[in-house]
């Protein structure tokens, strides 16, 4: 039975690993087929401008592009 998930991002992707876990965490629910909500707010909103670095990834912007081809919805 798939589920709907929501995650909340506020902080920025440089200053924690909170960014790379929200991509593993959306990324196993989308390759288990539930749908994904993704909300950014306050500093969270860095983690798609351009070429943005996030610790553990080298850029939040298109891993976060991947996921939303993949089925991620994003509101910002």
């Amino acid at each position: 039975m798939a589920k709907t998930f929501t995650l909340y991002v506020s902080t920025s992707p440089y200053s924690s690993e909170n960014t790379l876990s929200t991509i593993r965490i959306a990324e196993a629910s989308l390759n288990k087929g539930h749908s994904v909500n993704l909300i950014a707010s306050a500093d969270g909103i860095y983690c798609f401008l351009k070429k943005q670095k996030a610790k553990g990834i080298t850029n939040a912007e298109e891993e976060f592009s991947r996921l939303i081809q993949k089925g991620l919805k994003v509101y910002l």
